[in-house]
């Protein structure tokens, strides 16, 4: 566990989280804590840290859930937007784990929820992009969608020196610092948006939507604006369910004269190996049959390992018919930066 509490601290600095490196490394200077949800973490029968069961997360997630619902006023006044010395820090969150065990034990059976809204950002660029190329109304479907923030992009604006997409009273707007040319301005109409998730939120339920808010970090309230503001206009309900088997009936129901984009922000990876190749193969043998009055886009905004150093993840596209590849650029995988930077491979 110290050595999973430290990946996850140097993950969260460098995605702009002081509070979070500072509280999980004093975690893992401070393992094993008393009782027993030390007994979870190394009971854990599979690897512990962000690739996998993010345990880390799980336990932070669970302790900012406590201050969001007042439930622990002295963990709560050690938490930003409240500077504290270190040790009063540790002090009040061991404290809590003390006093909250039972809490944070059931809390800490589900794998974290987020639903990072500013991603939505590469949406709204790529389906303009996409919609230069064949302007047609959009059928969207997304694959791990959990609450459906994103579902609802063309709601939100995205506004960069380089210009501005999206509609002109938007429910938000997304500022991410941006390099490239941004893509001509294109009338977008969804006129079919659908999502599947294995355990979505429903963001009507006051719980649920406590548990998307304690994984945004306590030092980045933004963040947290941000996603009230989309839960204020999420209307769609998302489908439990596996996503390839979803899948299958979504790209059987695309009608003529439609675009239908298919897209994943940081989900595909959590897809396993067998499902990751029939979904592939699926979405091919429907792009194999796309016209031009029934195109198919697939877009990608997923880690590729980075092998060449140049961070975030990779923006990718496919485009039929034609079968084309297209390389976008890179973006930040909490989508505070886009470099946009379209090739065709």
């Amino acid at each position: 566990m110290p050595a999973a509490l430290r990946v996850q601290a140097r993950s969260c600095r460098a995605l702009g989280s002081d509070f979070m490196g500072r509280l999980l490394v004093l975690l893992a200077d401070n393992w094993p804590c008393d009782g027993k949800i030390t007994d979870l973490c190394e009971g854990w029968p599979d690897e512990l840290g962000p690739n996998a069961a993010s345990l880390p997360l799980r336990l932070a997630g669970g302790l900012h859930a406590l201050v969001l619902t007042s439930a622990d006023d002295a963990l709560g006044a050690a938490y930003p937007p409240n500077d504290v010395p270190d040790q009063v820090l540790l002090d009040a969150v061991l404290a809590a784990m003390r006093r909250h065990e039972r809490f944070l034990l059931d809390w800490m059976q589900s794998a974290p929820q987020t639903n990072e809204v500013r991603r939505s950002a590469v949406i709204i660029a790529a389906a303009h992009w996409v919609s230069g190329k064949h302007p047609l109304p959009l059928m969207t479907s997304e694959l791990g969608a959990s609450a459906g923030l994103n579902l609802m992009w063309d709601h939100y604006a995205l506004e960069v020196t380089e210009g501005r997409l999206g509609p002109a009273d938007p429910a938000l707007v997304l500022t991410p610092d941006w390099k490239g040319d941004l893509p001509a301005a294109t009338n977008i109409a969804v006129t079919d948006r659908a999502g599947v998730d294995l355990n979505p939120l429903d963001v009507k339920d006051p719980k649920q939507v406590t548990r998307l808010l304690a994984y945004l970090w306590p030092d980045q309230p933004h963040r947290a604006e941000l996603t009230r503001a989309a839960i204020g206009v999420q209307s769609e309900t998302v489908t439990r369910g596996d996503a390839i088997d979803w899948l299958d009936d979504r790209l059987a129901a695309q009608t003529e004269g439609h675009l239908h984009l298919i897209y994943h922000t940081v989900a595909w990876q959590y897809f396993p190996a067998e499902a990751q190749a029939r979904g592939r193969a699926m979405i091919e043998a429907a792009g194999a049959v796309a016209t031009e009055t029934k195109p198919l886009a697939w877009l990608w905004m997923e880690s590729d390992g980075d092998a060449q150093g140049r961070g975030g993840a990779l923006l990718s596209l496919r485009l039929w018919p034609g079968d084309k590849q297209i390389t976008l650029g890179r973006a930040d995988f909490h989508g505070r930066w886009i470099d946009w930077n379209p090739i065709e491979t």
